[in-house]
């Protein structure tokens, strides 16, 4: 039946989104530094003559920025996405995407003016064919090119700043995980030099909206491929576990009886070959990983640094995160005490909120526990249960969000780490979302949990 289903996808799949447009991956576009394209609906850029959109200058904040990146002017990924583009697309009411061409979030319809909440559940409570479907929608994704999306493979310095473009194909599902790469990877300084302490994802204020946005542009694109505009990404409630019960064939996929490392020849996620792992390989080359295939998925849950993480999370240290009133505090990194996010992160103690960089709890726990391609940040999305999980950890910070009701002028405005503060604009992404755009409720973005509709939280 999984086949069945896969096999019809295959043949009548859709469009993506994803980070840089094909449409604006020339050297014109780069040279003129604008991302303006076309909507197929008109021809015109950005929808403009339908009233969608408009091509418009980028304002850009100029808050401060904490200390924790010493330079300026070294990486592409400064003042998103000025290097690369200072004009994109401004959509106006509902309209969304890097063409004005898709809705906002929470909005459907020809004209954008259906209002719909979806509700993400637990993979447990899917049904076999759910979760069949589900699973043929990770394969079809590894298996679609995308049709408007491109990866860069140099820097803007590489590419002779815009005249000599260098951009690759890529599959749909490998896009989230370059993009994952692209937002977390190291700042290269030449030579051999690189500076490893930034992240514009994790380890700060948005390291929550971010991973939000991300799983919300993955819904839309699964959405788009295969034409289920109810489709949403299942949880895993990982709370309490004694180990990974999704990790069997019928879910994610068992253990190879062979080889403790790999995943069982019975698993479809077993042929899964991993992208933009060889972090130390791209930084002595001064490169950018280019999406090549480097081998396997690897998984080996539970045979990991027990030190560093004695156990998976339990519901007492999740009640205890959500107990924490500040959002971030101190400096706004991972040493940060007492804050709901770091602690949530799994930087500070779940028992006390203190930091402690000699362990891993919480969201960390999980990477650290799955003993694989997970555990390693930039290309840990590889692994499908990346989603799953991260979309646990979101359903824990929108319980947050509603137990707290905080503003959105608790998201800290200024001081934060580079990339982190509430006026910037995410990596890698275009068209342009803020850091607090999303430090609102789900049910404003159009998605709801289950478990908090059933637990009547609010």
């Amino acid at each position: 039946m999984l086949l069945a289903a896969l096999c019809f996808l295959l043949w009548s799949f859709q469009t993506s989104t994803g980070h840089f447009p094909r449409a604006c991956a020339s050297s014109k576009s780069l040279m003129e530094k604008e991302c303006c394209p076309p909507w197929r609906g008109d021809g015109s850029p950005c929808g403009q003559l339908s009233g969608r959109g408009a091509c418009q200058n980028i304002v850009l904040s100029n808050a401060p920025r904490g200390p924790q990146f010493p330079f300026t002017g070294v990486d592409d990924r400064e003042s998103w996405p000025s290097v690369f583009y200072n004009r994109t697309c401004h959509c106006f009411g509902n309209f969304m995407g890097f063409n004005c061409g898709n809705c906002k979030f929470g909005f459907w319809g020809p004209n954008c003016t259906e209002k719909r909440l979806l509700v993400r559940r637990n993979i447990f409570d899917l049904s076999v064919p759910e979760k069949n479907k589900f699973l043929a929608y990770l394969i079809l994704a590894k298996h679609t090119t995308s049709p408007d999306y491109v990866i860069p493979t140099g820097t803007y310095g590489q590419m002779n700043n815009g005249s000599t473009p260098m951009f690759n194909d890529i599959n749909i599902y490998d896009l989230f995980v370059w993009m994952h790469y692209y937002v977390s990877r190291d700042t290269l300084l030449g030579g051999s030099q690189v500076w490893r302490d930034i992240d514009f994802a994790h380890e700060a204020p948005g390291f929550l909206p971010w991973h939000r946005l991300f799983l919300l542009l993955w819904e839309q694109e699964i959405q788009k491929l295969t034409g289920d505009e109810n489709f949403t990404i299942p949880y895993w409630d990982w709370r309490d576990a004694k180990g990974c019960d999704i990790c069997t064939n019928e879910y994610m996929g068992g253990h190879n009886p062979a080889n403790p490392n790999l995943l069982s020849p019975a698993s479809f996620f077993s042929s899964w070959q991993i992208i933009c792992t060889r972090l130390e390989e791209y930084n002595s080359r001064q490169a950018l990983c280019d999406g090549t295939p480097e081998g396997p998925l690897l998984r080996n849950p539970g045979n990991h640094d027990k030190a560093r993480t004695p156990r998976l999370p339990s519901s007492a240290d999740v009640e205890f995160c959500l107990s924490l009133t500040q959002y971030e505090s101190d400096s706004m990194d991972k040493a940060a005490n007492f804050s709901f996010r770091n602690t949530l992160e799994g930087f500070a103690s779940p028992l006390t909120g203190i930091a402690d960089a000699s362990q891993s709890s919480m969201h960390n726990a999980l990477h650290i526990y799955m003993n694989g391609t997970m555990s390693q940040v930039q290309g840990s999305a590889n692994d499908p249960i990346f989603l799953l999980h991260h979309t646990f950890v979101d359903s824990i910070f929108e319980q947050w969000l509603r137990r707290h009701h905080p503003l959105q002028e608790v998201y800290p405005e200024a001081n934060a780490p580079i990339g982190h503060n509430r006026e910037s604009y995410m990596v890698p992404f275009i068209p342009l979302y803020r850091n607090g755009d999303f430090f609102i409720s789900s049910r404003d973005l159009g998605y709801d949990y289950s478990n908090l509709q059933e637990s009547g939280k609010v």
